[in-house]
């Protein structure tokens, strides 16, 4: 059998590792853009300098020639041929497969902001090349923008900040990780980033890049009407999935990127998807699981993905941990909301006829594992009769008479 994988992330890793242990004989070919292997969830270790490019990677040593990998680097699919089974790459060559898996991510997505793409000195935060780029030009800056307040942005700033430059944050949104916290965690972060320097606007868009007579960026003006200087700019405004060399081919795609099902398949036989090509489950554990699916099932294994509990994020930053889970805030008024305050901590669960739907959790995060559980499985708490704080796994089993543990939380 001859397997072809595209992308040496998370999923295709993961795929290509996973085929070898299944099928020892086959030939697994990689193809990557990227000439190392490299976790993108750090890049900001790189930019602050606390981590060299080996320090970044993911993979054992001798990953490649251990698990016989014939690894074609440095080189981009531009185009696939499904009726013949070969993809076309950017040197001109081209690559047959048996089975392939497509594990092509995504790419930052420039925003239409007036001169944003053409303008020299912006960059965005996706790749190992993007790092070099920030470590490079950040040391040269005196105004340095990051455009966008997410998990990139915000990952991009605390690399940033002891490079001793004026920093600025601009995110549209009316706080610092819209998506992942609320109002009151958001805040926490925001005043220990202005207490280390960061200027930061919220409800604020970048509408206009003003270039200088070497159509480098010079100043940004803001929605809000005013004009801030700026001679680098990181882009973080989010990712699209990179499809484009499917452009032609019957592949089904939509807006969000390539469509394939639990089992990692798409529309075209032969033809499997795993990772940020999908544009729906932009996060590591995701990528890894269906990496892992697809190549199994590429073997002829049957194994469908039937976790999709993808709402989960662990930060720190400025050494403020926080654990944003499933839906951090209520859809509607029939849900309810209980917060804890104290010193330093901060909890927050969402709930509804007895059953968890979300929580946020600031400080302290050992109560971090029961209410993934919870969330995750949608068990019911009702029972319990404790305290949506107090809760343990204690709380959700009961000795039975042969001294065994039964779980009884259903």
């Amino acid at each position: 059998m001859n397997y072809v994988v595209v992308g040496a992330s998370a999923a295709g890793i993961n795929g290509v590792r996973t085929l070898r242990k299944i099928d020892g004989e086959a030939k697994i070919t990689l193809i990557s853009k990227d000439e190392a292997i490299y976790s993108r969830c750090i890049l900001h270790h790189y930019i602050e300098g606390s981590r060299n490019v080996k320090e970044l990677e993911f993979v054992e040593d001798g990953f490649i020639e251990k698990y016989n990998i014939d690894w074609i680097k440095g080189v981009e699919v531009i185009g696939i041929d499904t009726v013949n089974q070969k993809l076309c790459l950017s040197n001109q060559e081209t690559v047959s497969y048996d089975k392939v898996l497509l594990a092509t991510g995504a790419s930052t997505f420039f925003p239409p902001v007036t001169n944003l793409k053409e303008a020299k000195n912006v960059v965005g935060l996706r790749n190992l090349e993007d790092a070099v780029a920030i470590r490079e030009k950040g040391y040269k800056a005196n105004n340095i923008v990051v455009m966008g307040a997410g998990l990139v942005g915000i990952d991009a700033v605390e690399g940033l900040l002891h490079y001793g430059k004026n920093l600025t944050l601009v995110e549209f949104g009316d706080r610092l990780l819209p998506i992942q916290l609320d109002k009151r965690a958001a805040q926490t972060y925001q005043e220990a980033f202005s207490q280390a320097g960061v200027t930061q606007y919220y409800d604020t868009a970048v509408q206009e890049v003003i270039m200088d007579k070497n159509g480098a960026v010079q100043a940004l003006n803001l929605s809000n009407g005013s004009q801030i200087p700026c001679d680098f700019l990181i882009v973080a405004t989010g990712v699209r999935s990179n499809v484009k060399f499917l452009e032609g081919s019957p592949i089904e795609t939509d807006r969000f990127g390539m469509i394939f099902n639990p089992l990692g398949e798409t529309n075209i036989p032969n033809v499997y998807g795993a990772g940020d090509v999908s544009g729906r489950n932009p996060i590591w554990p995701a990528a890894v699981k269906e990496g892992i699916i697809a190549a199994t099932n590429m073997t002829g294994e049957t194994r469908e993905l039937t976790d999709f509990f993808a709402s989960k994020s662990t930060m720190t930053f400025l050494n403020i941990h926080t654990l944003s889970l499933g839906k951090p805030y209520p859809e509607d008024d029939s849900y309810q909301v209980e917060i804890m305050e104290e010193k330093g901590q901060y909890k927050k669960v969402i709930h509804k006829d007895g059953v968890i739907y979300g929580a946020i959790i600031q400080g302290d995060l050992a109560y971090a594992g029961i209410l993934t559980q919870l969330v995750k499985e949608g068990i019911p708490v009702a029972k319990s009769g404790e305290s949506l704080f107090s809760i343990n796994y204690s709380d959700f089993f009961d000795l039975t008479k042969n001294l065994e543990f039964d779980f009884c939380g259903g």
